[in-house]
């Protein structure tokens, strides 16, 4: 598989804080490059409006390719598809 780039859905803010996350994606690495998403998640959403996850997986078989703190933020489409299972 090519590398997987993780990327977070915004939701709403607490009283003009940051954004929080509302979903967690994976999503293909534009071509040529392995830290910016290609147009479009795994599960087909667009990556224009998200915001690219500064945790990077570990590599390691058998490790989570999201961050462990949003495991119940997680696209059951996007972790089917990066192999997470």
């Amino acid at each position: 598989m090519s590398e997987c780039v993780v990327v977070y859905e915004l939701g709403g803010s607490a009283e003009g804080g940051e954004p929080s996350v509302r979903r967690v994606h994976a999503a293909p690495a534009a071509p040529g490059m392995t830290a910016v998403p290609g147009p479009r998640t795994f599960c087909g959403r667009d990556t224009f409006a998200m915001r690219r996850a500064s945790w990077q997986p570990p590599g390691q078989p058998g490790s989570a390719w999201y961050d462990p703190q949003y495991a119940g933020l997680v696209c059951p489409a996007c972790d089917d598809a990066a192999g997470a299972g």
